[in-house]
């Protein structure tokens, strides 16, 4: 799976708080902020586990606030070993 989410989600641990989620759920990938001030996600996982994450970053974590979430499906392939931050 792959994510943007847009609204108020940099400069309030958007990313940190996704990199604890995602290692909760099990999911593997990255989370970064883009130039436009929105949040990118890739995870791999089980679909619950995905499921879940997506669920959680309609939410974001206190501080945020989340206009939109657009999700598009992402072929699992296993190249990530854990859940971290890209810069």
């Amino acid at each position: 799976m792959i994510a943007r989410v847009t609204g108020i989600v940099q400069g309030v641990g958007f990313r940190y708080s996704t990199v604890h989620e995602a290692g909760r759920l099990g999911l593997t990938g990255w989370v970064r902020n883009t130039n436009d001030g929105a949040v990118e996600v890739l995870a791999e996982g089980s679909p619950e586990a995905v499921a879940a994450l997506t669920a959680w970053l309609r939410r974001g974590p206190p501080g945020a606030y989340v206009r939109n979430v657009s999700v598009a499906d992402r072929p699992f392939n296993g190249s990530y070993d854990r859940f971290s931050v890209e810069y």
